[in-house]
């Protein structure tokens, strides 16, 4: 188990009560009804034609076609240009609709899977954050170079979820926001104001739009661990098809 220094725990726990404020762009996981009983197996890596069929099957032609349409996606993207994956990739997610977790999960907070959200073809910010981080690095994109980053959207007055790409690692980062249609750097968008970042490895505090201090791992997020939890055991997905 990681050790930390006084301060260290002292920023934890700072991060933890910021993730009790603004997770979910609203509050903390609270399902208001017993979920269906899942029915179709979320695969590991890209689809078979098998599983695409499935789809169409259980959940209808248009959720086929979308599912469709990003495994074509990640296995054949429109250029080999980084920039220009993130437009298309970035250009593809948007197009769903964006509600709140209860309209679409009966939940207070629900992390949806990409599988998921394609089915549903609606979520919140952080399924469209998460979405489009996974596909990216499913396209090639490293890791390193994204972050999941809170923000609160001042004009709004609410907390926000917005994907950061950093060419490098000093660079000011581009932002994939579902708000809006184009990507922009951070400094470019004054109506975000950045909280907290992270990816698959490491945890951020920002200190500035541009600038960011790393205060640990990850792993210390746990509605970002059950989430890779589901992704990488091949958890059914969550699937609310009835009002």
């Amino acid at each position: 188990m990681a050790e930390y220094t006084v301060s260290e725990r002292s920023l934890l726990l700072t991060l933890s009560l910021l993730v009790l404020f603004i997770c979910g762009c609203s509050s903390q996981p609270a399902p208001v009804s017993t979920p269906p009983k899942p029915s179709v197996t979320q695969p590991a890596g890209t689809m078979s034609e098998a599983e695409i069929v499935e789809i169409g099957k259980r959940y209808g032609p248009l959720a086929e076609a979308r599912v469709r349409h990003w495994q074509q996606m990640i296995r054949s993207p429109d250029s080999p240009v980084e920039r220009d994956r993130l437009k298309q990739v970035n250009d593809f997610f948007n197009g769903a609709r964006f509600v709140d977790d209860r309209e679409v999960w009966r939940q207070e907070d629900y992390w949806a899977t990409p599988l998921e959200f394609l089915i549903m073809d609606a979520g919140d910010c952080e399924d469209f954050s998460v979405a489009k981080y996974f596909t990216l690095e499913k396209m090639g994109v490293e890791m390193g170079k994204m972050r999941l980053t809170y923000v609160k959207a001042l004009t709004l007055n609410k907390a926000h979820m917005v994907l950061a790409y950093y060419p490098e690692p000093t660079s000011v980062p581009l932002l994939l926001d579902n708000l809006q249609p184009g990507i922009q750097l951070a400094t470019d968008r004054m109506d975000l104001m950045p909280v907290y970042s992270f990816n698959g490895k490491d945890l951020w505090l920002a200190k500035t739009r541009s600038k960011q201090e790393k205060v640990g791992k990850a792993d210390t997020l746990k509605t970002w661990q059950e989430l890779n939890r589901r992704i990488e055991s091949g958890a059914p997905p969550l699937v609310i098809l009835s009002p």
